[in-house]
């Protein structure tokens, strides 16, 4: 069945953009599900038609996808769990009997209680990797500087540790230097994991970041990009190192320039 619409559930981050240009490019419209304070006013210029809501009113995605006659759609974009322990009582009912029956609060946990709300009313959560495939990269070093010996040991050693967190969703980032783990992302999310690493071990850091053991691609893509590669420099990391297949890459090609022109290694695993 050739799909003529797909609903986009919007957070933070270039990724919801990219979305929306690949699908479009096929002849896709694409209205939103924008969260105020989260998802990027860009957003306005790239989809056919942005529906701003609050945190938590699943009721009114709900109403609006009936009005938009979707039945498919792709969740992208980060939302902190600081947004979603902080909006506690604003809840409208068929978000909080969603987090009700949710084993957890972790994000899988939320993310398959939607997915399963969503397909109970005819609507599908579909793979974004299926439009973002150029974003994926493949393994080898990118650029021009390649790793070390020393670094090669703390990949090795960081990215065992990282798929063990990443399996029990607690994050998907380790940081390691000369075989000691500095930094452990939880809840505070990648970019102030490095900002702690940074301070605690400073030059010399390198930073490992993998998907889960069984990643579903339709759910909560680990992504990088010129942010991170900016964050990185700023603290003096020596390398960054990726699993291919499981994660977004924005930016790709100026931040793999940026990276070489400070002398930090990207390793695709």
């Amino acid at each position: 069945m050739e799909i003529k619409k797909i609903g986009l559930a919007a957070g933070a981050g270039e990724l919801p953009l990219e979305f929306i240009r690949a699908v479009k490019s096929r002849g896709i419209q694409v209205p939103v599900f924008a969260v105020n304070g989260v998802t990027s006013p860009d957003i306005e210029k790239e989809a056919d038609k942005v529906y701003w809501l609050n945190f938590g009113e699943f009721a009114k995605v709900m109403f609006f996808m009936l009005k938009e006659q979707l039945r498919h759609i792709a969740l992208l974009g980060a939302i902190s769990r600081g947004l979603i322990y902080g909006s506690h009582g604003k809840y409208d009912e068929e978000s909080g009997e969603i987090l009700a029956r949710s084993v957890n609060k972790r994000d899988y946990s939320i993310l398959r209680e939607v997915t399963e709300k969503l397909k109970k009313v005819g609507v599908q959560v579909v793979d974004p990797s299926e439009y973002l495939g150029h974003l994926i990269p493949v393994p080898g070093v990118l650029g021009n500087v390649n790793p070390s010996g020393t670094m090669d040991k703390d990949i090795a050693y960081g990215f065992r540790i990282a798929k063990e967190i990443a399996g029990h969703d607690i994050g998907q980032t380790v940081i390691v230097r000369d075989g000691v783990v500095i930094g452990v992302e939880a809840a505070e999310g990648t970019n102030a994991v490095i900002e702690r690493a940074g301070k605690i071990a400073g030059a010399g850091c390198v930073m490992i970041k993998a998907g889960r053991p069984q990643q579903d691609m339709r759910w909560d893509v680990p992504t990088i990009g010129m942010e991170t590669i900016t964050r990185l420099i700023d603290n003096k990391f020596k390398c960054l190192a990726i699993e291919s297949g499981k994660m977004f890459f924005l930016q790709k090609q100026a931040a793999v320039q940026l990276a070489d022109a400070n002398s930090l290694s990207i390793v695709v695993l």
